[in-house]
């Protein structure tokens, strides 16, 4: 444990020290949303390598520097644990020494769980005994699905504690980070106001939207680009790598998961069925195709979008659209495949992805057709995407609208609130 803990015995975080000493590094706003009363159990999910370790180890360094008895302060890497029998021993370890060193509340942090077979176990029944009364945990993992899944097991369990997501950087965020830009956002209601207070800044969220769509959000990629002008292949592979990994522990082929990536980057976003992935693919049933998407959602890189009736409800057995969440995987999968890259779509993922942090997103398509619709408060608010300049008419039943195109694209996902 002590190795994981070096606060412990006064030494230094290397993790936290080498965070600093980086060109480019940002505190992700989720760290300020966590609640440190206790009793609360946490559960923060995101893609692999989006920064959910480097969250923590900021966390603990302002707890640290906040005064905070640095044992009472427990952080673990879950992926050398094999089942909840290993990660019960590690915690009783855990709390056997803290009773003797008088140590009555703590924060631990539980980095990477669902590398551990049933772990929810190990944690269920501590929280039952009341092992955990004065404590705040935060439960960390890159595979969301499990943790959904597994979260049902505590009713009434989680005190103060709630369900957090750490995304990649938004085209804002970004912004911010590598172009020192301070920009205006607005509410999808009112998205034309941050557009015009951040047009001063037009030729330069071009340049930024450029660089933004190759590196995407995530913290390797964008400090590649920002060094050396372009994300390096063992950049690109080490994603590739944990992308398998997190897939491979959900029991997926890596042979069919390339199959649907490489069909996923045909589709270009056409609605398609989950019938339309198996007869394309060497996967044998609709069924399975679906498990896939399934998978890729639940690692958060893919967005389904089902299409939505101007009436309001949901087509669920309807084709869908299902977009890379961000620039950068859907890089990954075109090369990985060897599938050509479609910038057009990949702007269009882009603002799905954007829409889908701060509302409920889907698609419509009739006689007329809207790439987007985001919903507010019951109300449908359209979103039609192009990299070129295009007359657009829009469905009658869509009151707002936005049409983004290759004039103003760079300008409104700089307005898009949300992390």
């Amino acid at each position: 444990m002590e190795r994981y803990n070096p606060w412990w015995k006064g030494e230094p975080n290397i993790g936290y020290i080498k965070w600093t000493k980086k060109q480019l590094r940002w505190v992700p706003d989720i760290i300020h949303s966590i609640s440190l009363k206790p009793f609360a159990l946490h559960f923060l999910t995101g893609p692999r390598q989006v920064g959910k370790t480097t969250a923590l180890r900021i966390l603990v360094n302002q707890l640290l520097e906040g005064g905070r008895e640095p044992r009472s302060v427990f952080y673990y890497s879950c992926d050398e644990l094999t089942d909840h029998n290993e990660l019960g021993e590690v915690l009783d370890n855990y709390l056997k020494a803290r009773k003797q060193w008088g140590i009555g509340s703590s924060i631990i942090l539980l980095d990477e769980i669902p590398f551990v077979d049933e772990w929810w176990r190990a944690i269920k029944s501590r929280v039952d005994l009341g092992a955990f009364e004065k404590d705040v945990l935060i439960v960390t993992g890159s595979l969301s699905l499990d943790i959904l899944k597994q979260k049902e097991r505590f009713p009434g369990r989680r005190g103060n504690g709630s369900d957090h997501v750490l995304y990649p950087l938004n085209f804002r965020t970004y912004a911010k980070v590598v172009g020192g830009l301070e920009l205006q956002e607005g509410d999808i209601d009112n998205l034309n106001a941050a557009v015009d207070a951040n047009r001063p800044y037009d030729r330069k969220l071009r340049d930024l939207l450029e660089a933004y769509m190759e590196s995407g959000g995530f913290p390797l990629a964008i400090q590649d680009k920002h060094q050396y002008g372009r994300v390096s292949p063992e950049t690109e592979r080490a994603y590739l790598d944990w992308m398998k990994g997190d897939w491979n522990k959900a029991g997926k082929s890596d042979r069919y998961m390339k199959e649907v990536f490489s069909y996923l980057c045909r589709a270009r976003g056409t609605p398609v069925s989950w019938n339309n992935i198996s007869t394309e693919t060497s996967i044998r049933s609709s069924h399975t195709a679906r498990s896939y998407i399934e998978t890729l959602e639940s690692m958060h890189a893919v967005l389904v979008l089902h299409k939505i009736k101007p009436d309001g409800q949901i087509e669920y057995k309807k084709n869908k659209k299902i977009h890379f969440t961000d620039p950068f995987i859907y890089r990954i999968a075109c090369n990985y495949t060897g599938s050509e890259y479609s910038y057009e779509w990949a702007v269009e993922a882009v603002s799905a992805a954007h829409l889908s942090r701060i509302a409920e997103t889907y698609y419509w398509r009739g006689k007329t057709e809207c790439d987007i619709v985001a919903l507010r408060d019951g109300r449908q608010i359209g979103f039609e995407i192009t990299t070129g300049v295009k007359r657009w008419k829009a469905p009658w039943h869509l009151k707002k609208r936005y049409l983004l195109d290759k004039k103003n694209v760079h300008l409104y996902l700089s307005g898009i609130q949300g992390r």
